[in-house]
C-alpha cells in the first residue's frame, strides 16, 4: 500500500489554495454570528452534520459511495477517516467555537498561521518526501517565538485573564489538530476524495452530535443571522473546504497545503474589520510577522510555481 503521489504545485493548486483561504477566512466571521443562537458544541455538530449530508449525497450521486469495509485496505481507510474526522473537524471546530466566545474573529484567524509550524515536524517524522534541514529548524523556532507572543497576556483586555488565556490556547490547540489531520489525510491509502471526506464527516457527526445534545441541548430561539451562518459554515468551510483540503494534500502535499494559513489570517482580519469593526492589538500583528517569517525561512522552496 502506497500513499498518493505528490506533484509539484501548479497554477490549479495555487488557485484552489487561495479559494480555500477565502472560504476559511470568512468562517470566523460566520462563527461570530452563529454563536448568537448556538452553543459551541452544537455549532460544531450542526456544521459537521450539514457537511456530512452534502458530501454523502454527492458521493452516492457520482456513483462512488463510501469506502468499503470488506477489505483490509478499506478498514485502514476508515481508520484514517476517523482520524481526519476527529482532528480536522470535531476537536478544532469545538475549540474554535468555544474560544471565539472570548477572542476576536481576527485573533482566531491569526492563530491558524500556526498550523504550518506544527505540520513541519510532523511531516519530517511521517512523510517520506519531507527532509530535515537546519533552515527548517531555525524557521520553526522563529515562528514558535511568534506563537508565544500571540498567547501571552495582554493588559488591554478587561475580561478575566485566565479565561482569555484559555481561549487563546484553545485556538492554538485547534491549529495543532488541523496539522495532525493534514498528516493523517496525506498518509491515507489512495481513495476517492469525496468518499473519503464524506466518511470522515459521517464519523465526526456520530462522535459529536450525541455529546452536543447531552451537554448543551437544542437552542430555544434562533436568529436569521445565526441560521444563515450555520448553513454557510456547514456547506462552504466544512463540506466544500473538506474536498479542497483533501485534494490539495493528496496532490501537492501537506506542506504546500499548510500555506493556506498564511492567507487565512489576512482574510479573517479583513472580514472582522469590515463587518465587526474589530481592532487588533499591535502584539498580534508582531506575532503574525514572526510566524510568517519563520515559515518563509523553513518553507521557501514551496513558493515556486510550476506549470
Amino acid at each position: 500500500m502506497t500513499a498518493p503521489t505528490i506533484h509539484k504545485p501548479g497554477l490549479i493548486s495555487w488557485a484552489l489554495l487561495i479559494f480555500l483561504s477565502i472560504i476559511w477566512g470568512a468562517s470566523f466571521l460566520s462563527v461570530f454570528y452563529a454563536l448568537e443562537s448556538f452553543s459551541p458544541l452544537m455549532l460544531a455538530a450542526l456544521r459537521i452534520f450539514i457537511a456530512a449530508v452534502c458530501l454523502t449525497s454527492l458521493a452516492f450521486i457520482i456513483g462512488d459511495g463510501l469506502p468499503t469495509l470488506r477489505t483490509r485496505e478499506g478498514l485502514q481507510i476508515w481508520l484514517h477517516c476517523l482520524g481526519m474526522g476527529l482532528f480536522s473537524n470535531v476537536i478544532p471546530f469545538s475549540l474554535l467555537s468555544w474560544g471565539q466566545q472570548y477572542v476576536s474573529s481576527g485573533f482566531a484567524g491569526i492563530s491558524m498561521a500556526i498550523v504550518p509550524l506544527f505540520v513541519l515536524p510532523l511531516s519530517i517524522l511521517f512523510v517520506v518526501e519531507e527532509a530535515f534541514s537546519f533552515k527548517k529548524l531555525i524557521g520553526f523556532f522563529i515562528g514558535f517565538a511568534g506563537i508565544i507572543l500571540l498567547i501571552v497576556p495582554n493588559s488591554s483586555f478587561d475580561l478575566n485573564e485566565t479565561i482569555m488565556s484559555s481561549a487563546r490556547l484553545a485556538c492554538v490547540g485547534a491549529a495543532a489538530c488541523y496539522s495532525i489531520g493534514s498528516i493523517i489525510t496525506r498518509l491515507c491509502p489512495k481513495v476517492n476524495l469525496i468518499s473519503f471526506s464524506a466518511a470522515a464527516l459521517i464519523l465526526a457527526s456520530i462522535a459529536i452530535i450525541p455529546i452536543a445534545l447531552i451537554t448543551e441541548g437544542i437552542p430555544e430561539a434562533v436568529t436569521i443571522n445565526s441560521l444563515i451562518a450555520i448553513f454557510y459554515l456547514g456547506f462552504m468551510p466544512t463540506a466544500v473546504a473538506t474536498v479542497l483540503l483533501v485534494r490539495i494534500v493528496q496532490t501537492a502535499g501537506p506542506s504546500f497545503y499548510s500555506l493556506v494559513n498564511y492567507q487565512v489570517p489576512v482574510w479573517s482580519i479583513i472580514f472582522g474589520t469590515i463587518f465587526l469593526n474589530e481592532i487588533l492589538p499591535t502584539q498580534f500583528f508582531l506575532a503574525f510577522l514572526l510566524i510568517v517569517t519563520g515559515l518563509l525561512i523553513s518553507q521557501a522552496q514551496i513558493w515556486r510555481i510550476h506549470p
